[in-house]
C-alpha cells in the first residue's frame, strides 16, 4: 500500500480554495455524488452549471441548494439526456451560449446494471451509448472552451473497470451475443476511463498541456445508481452490502479533488484507497494495465469518431 499523499485522511474538500469567478459544469446532479459535487463547490463560491435529464428534479434541486446556502449562489440546469445524441449536441451548444468559461467539466452522470439488453435511438448499447458516447460528444463539443479556460476534465469511471470482461468487444460492441448487465456497464466504465488516459498521450502530442484530463471513481457509495436502472437481484445485493458502503458525500471527493487539486498527477486514477477501493481516505491507487492498452484505446477512440461523427479538435 502506497502512503497517500494527501496524508492518512487523504483528500477531503477542506483542501479547496475560494471558488469564485470559476466555472463548473456537472452532468447528473438531482441525487447522489452529482448533488453533493455541486453543493460542495456552490459552498466554496463556484458557479455551477447542472446538466440533467429531468427539469422537475433539477427545479427541486436547485430550490434544496438555495435553501441549505442561501439564495446568492450561481447554479443553473441546461436539460440534457446523456443516452441521445442530438441532445447532447443541443446542450453543449446551449453551454457554450451561457458560460464564457469551464474551469471543469465532471462527468458523474451514468446509468448500470440495465436488465436485458436496450438499444439507444442512434442505436447503441443503452450503457455504452449513454455512459461513453455520450460522455465523448459532450465532452469533445466542450473541448475548445475548456482548453480557452485552461479547465480539466473530469470521467467518474467505476471499479466495473475490473470486473467484465476487461476489453473492449470490438466484434459485438451491442452485446447481440451473450450480454449481460454487468459485462456490458463494465465495458462502458472501461471505455470511459480508456478514453481518458488515450486523451492525455493527444493532448501531450499536440503540445496542449493547458488541459488536464482525470479518471476517478467514488468507490461504493450509497447512491440510488442500481436502484435507479438495476434489475431486482442487482438491487438485493447492494441493499445487503449497505454496511460495507460510505456515504454519496464521500464518494463524491474525488470527483471533486480531480476538478480543484492543483497540480495534480493526470496519470493516477483516484479514489477511496480502503478496502477492495471501496470505502477510504481518497487518493490516487493502483489501475489495472487493461485500462492503459494504448492498442485498445487508439482503436476505440477512431471507432467513437466514425460512430458519433464528432471529432476532437485537438
Amino acid at each position: 500500500m502506497e502512503a497517500n499523499q494527501f496524508g492518512k485522511k487523504g483528500w477531503t474538500p477542506v483542501r479547496i480554495e475560494n471558488l469564485n469567478g470559476k466555472v463548473f459544469v456537472v452532468t447528473g446532479t438531482t441525487s447522489g455524488t452529482g448533488f453533493e459535487a455541486a453543493k460542495i463547490l456552490l459552498s466554496k463560491g463556484a458557479k455551477v452549471v447542472m446538466l440533467n435529464r429531468n427539469l422537475k428534479k433539477a427545479e427541486d434541486t436547485i430550490a434544496i441548494l438555495k435553501q441549505e446556502l442561501g439564495r446568492d449562489i450561481e447554479v443553473i440546469n441546461i436539460q440534457m439526456d446523456l443516452s441521445k445524441q442530438a441532445a447532447v449536441k443541443k446542450a453543449a451548444e446551449e453551454v457554450l451560449k451561457t458560460v464564457p468559461q469551464i474551469d471543469a467539466l465532471i462527468c458523474n452522470a451514468a446509468i448500470a446494471q440495465v436488465p436485458k439488453q436496450t438499444l439507444t435511438v442512434d442505436g447503441w448499447e443503452s450503457q455504452m451509448g449513454t455512459n461513453y458516447y455520450g460522455n465523448w460528444t459532450l465532452q469533445a463539443l466542450l473541448f475548445p472552451l475548456i482548453e480557452k479556460s485552461k479547465g480539466r476534465i473530469v470521467t467518474v469511471g467505476s471499479m466495473g473497470y475490473d470486473m467484465g470482461i476487461k476489453t473492449i468487444k470490438f466484434n459485438d460492441l451491442n452485446w447481440d451475443k451473450d450480454y449481460t448487465p454487468n459485462d456490458a456497464y463494465s465495458q462502458s466504465k472501461l471505455a470511459q476511463i480508456m478514453s481518458m488516459y488515450e486523451l492525455q498521450d493527444r493532448l501531450k502530442k499536440a503540445g496542449k498541456t493547458d488541459v488536464k484530463a482525470y479518471a476517478c471513481h467514488p468507490g461504493a457509495s450509497r447512491t440510488n445508481l442500481i436502484s435507479t436502472s438495476g434489475g431486482l437481484m442487482m438491487r438485493i445485493m447492494f441493499y445487503l452490502m449497505m454496511p460495507l458502503t460510505q456515504s454519496a458525500e464521500k464518494g463524491a471527493y474525488p470527483q471533486l479533488m480531480c476538478a480543484t487539486e492543483p497540480n495534480l498527477d493526470q496519470k493516477g486514477f483516484y479514489g477511496p484507497t480502503g478496502r477492495s477501493n471501496w470505502v477510504g481516505p481518497v487518493g490516487a491507487h493502483k489501475i489495472k494495465p487493461h485500462a492503459k492498452d494504448k492498442a485498445v484505446a487508439t482503436r476505440l477512440w477512431e471507432l467513437s469518431e466514425k460512430e458519433t461523427g464528432v471529432k476532437w479538435n485537438i
